[in-house]
C-alpha cells in the first residue's frame, strides 16, 4: 500500500514539473525585425499561414515582433538564431513564421503569421521570456489598427 502511495505521489510530482517546464518554453520568444518592405507599406500578420487569411494587425518597416520560433516546413527560429543572418533569411524566405503579439492593444495577445521574406533576426539578440519582451521593444512595435 505504501508503494502505491509513493508511487502516485512521485507521478503527481512529475507530472507537476513537466507541465512548467513546457509553459516556460512556450513563453520563450526570438526577437525579429520587420525589413525589406517597400517605402509606406506594412507587413500583414494573418490569423493562419495563409495569404488569404484574415489580417489581424499590420507593422512597418523597423518593428520588432515577438516570434514563437515556429514556422512552417518544420524550422525553429530559435534553432537557427546561431547561424548567419544570411542563412537564416534563406531558410525562412518562403515560410510563414508565427509570432505572439496583441493587434488591438488591450493586453489580449494572440498567435498570428507573418511570411519570412520581410522578417530579420536582430542581431546579437537573445531569447526573451515573454513578460520581459515589452522591454526589450522600441516604439515602432506598435501594429497598425486594421
Amino acid at each position: 500500500m505504501k508503494f502505491r502511495f509513493h508511487a502516485a505521489a512521485a507521478f503527481a510530482v512529475a507530472s507537476t514539473v513537466f507541465a512548467f517546464i513546457g509553459q516556460s518554453h512556450a513563453t520563450v520568444f526570438a526577437a525579429w525585425q520587420v525589413t525589406n518592405l517597400p517605402f509606406g507599406d506594412t507587413l500583414n500578420v494573418r490569423k493562419y499561414p495563409a495569404g488569404s487569411s484574415q489580417k489581424q494587425a499590420a507593422y512597418p518597416n523597423g518593428a520588432v515582433l515577438q516570434m514563437t520560433g515556429r514556422c512552417t516546413g518544420g524550422i525553429n527560429l530559435l534553432d537557427i538564431g546561431k547561424q548567419p543572418v544570411w542563412k537564416q533569411e534563406q531558410k525562412i524566405r518562403y515560410r510563414w513564421c508565427e509570432v505572439w503579439h496583441d493587434p488591438a492593444q488591450n493586453g489580449n495577445f494572440v498567435t498570428g503569421w507573418v511570411y519570412g521574406k520581410y522578417i530579420t533576426h536582430i542581431d546579437g539578440s537573445v531569447p526573451v521570456r515573454g513578460a520581459d519582451f515589452r522591454l526589450a521593444c522600441n516604439s515602432k512595435s506598435q501594429p497598425m489598427v486594421l
